[in-house]
Formats: C-alpha cells, structure tokens, sequence
C-alpha cells in the first residue's frame, strides 16, 4: 500500500485498541472495501503500571497488531504519552483541585482523538477516522451531519462525542454503532477474530485500576486537606478528610449526625469547606452550561425543547435550552434533577440525535 500519490478507493483510519469492538470496527471497514490503516496510540501510565493500562498494556498492543495481520492492513503506533499526560492528566488533577468532578473521556475525545489523531489520519491521506464507538452518523437536513445514539442503547456513547462538529462527522465512522453488542461479538466470531470473547474496559485508562481518590492523593496531595462541613444554612456538623474525596448527591459515607438524610450539596474550595443538604435542597430545575459545542456549527435561534443527559450513565430529562453568550447555554428542566455536578457534562437530545453539549458551571442555582 502506497500513502503517497492517486488512491484506488477510499482510505481510513481505524483507531485500534486491541477490544473486541475496534477490532469489528477494523474488519467491517476492510469487508465494506476501503484502504484501511490500522492505528493505535500508546497513552501515559505511571511507571510500573504500564502493565494495568487499561488502554494500551503491551498485551492490549500485541492483540492489536496481530488482529491487523489477520486483517491484511498496516499497523503503526503512535507514542501520544507526553501530550496526554499534559492535557488529559492533568486536566484531571486541575479540575478536581477547583472543586469540580470531570470527566477525562469527553476531553480525551475532544483533545486526543478528534484533534490529534484525527488530524494524524487526515495527514495520511485518510478520507476517514474509524472508530469502535456505539454511535452513528447520519445525513440530515441541507446537507448537514447528524451525530445519533448508537443502535444498543446500553452501549450507546454519543454522551463523550458531543464534542464533535461538522468537519468531524464528515470525515468520521462508527462502523459498530448500527449493532448491538452481542451482534459485534457475533461478528468477531465471524471474522475469526480472537477478541470476540475480550471483555469490556469501563474504568479510566491512567488509573490502571486505582480508586481515583488514591491517584488523587499521590499526584495533588494538598487537595487532601481536612475542612469543615456545614448544612446549607451554615450550620457546623464535622470535618471532611479532603473535598476531592467526596461527589456529588453523596450520601453514606460523610461521617456526620443529623435527624434526616443529608446529602453532598456543594464544595466550597475557598473556604475548603462541604456543604451538605437535604434531598429537596440538592434538587435542582436549572443550571448554566459552559464551553457549549453545537453539531449542526450554531446555536438554534432561540429556546429549544429537548432532552439533557448531566451524566454518561443518566435518563435524558425534559428541558428548555436558552443559547446565551459567550457558548454558554440555560438549562430550564420540566422537573428538578438531582446530582447535577460541576464539570460533568450536560448533554443536548432530541429522539435518538445528539444535538451536543458543554460543561456544567460551578454557580449551580438553588430551585
């Protein structure tokens, strides 16, 4: 195969990561007749745990590259752990020392694989990245992509890839998403694949399998500072062992008496401080959204009726969405949600398409 001069069809780039689900993807990209060009990327662990990675473990490589032997396609790696460590690590330890619980997923989709790798495929001569996603893209109105949950709505992961626009969708498949799991596994057995029977990766990558408080404590240490711990009306109770090692909507666990159930309202880091409070106090109808990325490429010209997702596992709730300035947006929703948490992502639905996203804002009002 020649990446230089005129291409007899069309080439993509599958990222692979050695799982069952990449490897489908791969298969389904050579069976559907492109030029296809298996790539994996090698992300930061700490030294010594390289082994526990739950991305790229040397084991996780070597299945990889052997399931593009089979295949009959090239396969590269790319060393990406230096930029990873600055850019999704410490995001990571940045947001949890501000308070907010983050989640590194949709900023690696957003930073590593739909801006670094992708412009890497793109400089390949790719006409597309391929990924194992369970998330579809779809044609829609004047000639505009639609980003749609995948077909297995367990697996469905178009959450972490609100983040993407209309340049992304263009040049991007998903070639699993129209299957349900147990389909891509039959699949695997189809294609001879080895990985049909690989379980699931569910934790962060870096963590290799670490409670994230322990990782917390090792790499930010001063965040683990004793503090106090109040009602929302400020009423002393105890004394909380460090803010990152509580989230939010927490309920056992606080180490604190009262005469009802009281839950983790807020996280003072100024004053370092917790702030607990009732079910009905930590409810809340609104909230504000940072850093809002819009598929279709602008904003709708006034207040929609939707669906937001405000975390990966969540129900899409009933809302009113109000694009404001600055790509902020106001989330007005139909009945209070509860656990809504800064640096999680708030997710934009109507039906089955993902209209996109942002962050949730420290300033959470009260209902």
């Amino acid at each position: 195969m020649s990446l230089t001069g005129k291409k007899s069809k069309p080439r993509v780039v599958v990222a692979m990561s050695g799982g069952v689900d990449s490897s489908v993807a791969a298969a389904l990209m050579v069976e559907q007749g492109f030029d296809v060009i298996g790539v994996m990327m090698r992300l930061w662990s700490e030294d010594g745990k390289e082994m526990l990675n739950r991305c790229c473990t040397p084991e996780q490589m070597d299945d990889a590259r052997h399931i593009a032997a089979m295949l009959g396609i090239p396969f590269y790696v790319l060393d990406v752990k230096d930029y990873f460590r600055r850019t999704i690590v410490e995001f990571f330890l940045n947001e949890h020392g501000k308070g907010r619980t983050p989640n590194p997923c949709v900023e690696c989709n957003r930073v590593i694989r739909f801006s670094y790798l992708y412009e890497r495929a793109m400089a390949l001569d790719a006409d597309f990245l391929a990924t194992g996603h369970y998330a579809q893209v779809l044609p829609g109105k004047s000639g505009l992509f639609e980003l749609h949950q995948g077909v297995d709505s367990h697996k469905d992961q178009s959450y972490v890839l609100h983040v993407l626009t209309q340049k992304h969708l263009a040049h991007t498949k998903f070639p699993v998403g129209e299957y349900t799991k147990p389909e891509v596994r039959a699949l695997a057995e189809k294609f001879g694949l080895p990985t049909a029977s690989k379980g699931d990766s569910m934790d962060l990558c870096f963590l290799s399998g670490e409670d994230y408080r322990d990782f917390l404590a090792r790499h930010r240490p001063q965040y683990a500072q004793p503090g106090p711990i109040f009602t929302a009306e400020g009423q002393l109770l105890g004394q909380h062992s460090g803010l990152p090692n509580y989230t939010i909507g927490q309920r056992k666990g606080l180490g604190v008496s009262y005469h009802e159930p009281l839950f983790v309202m807020a996280k003072n880091v100024t004053r370092n401080a917790l702030i607990l409070g009732t079910r009905e106090q930590i409810g809340h109808d609104e909230l504000t959204v940072r850093q809002v990325n819009w598929i279709a490429g602008a904003p709708p010209p006034e207040p929609i009726q939707a669906a937001v997702k405000i975390r990966y596992k969540a129900n899409p709730l009933p809302a009113q969405i109000t694009p404001l300035a600055d790509g902020r947006a106001a989330v007005k929703f139909d009945v209070p949600v509860f656990g809504a948490t800064a640096g999680q992502a708030a997710v934009i639905y109507q039906g089955s398409r993902c209209l996109g996203g942002g962050l949730i804002e420290d300033d959470i009002p009260e209902s």
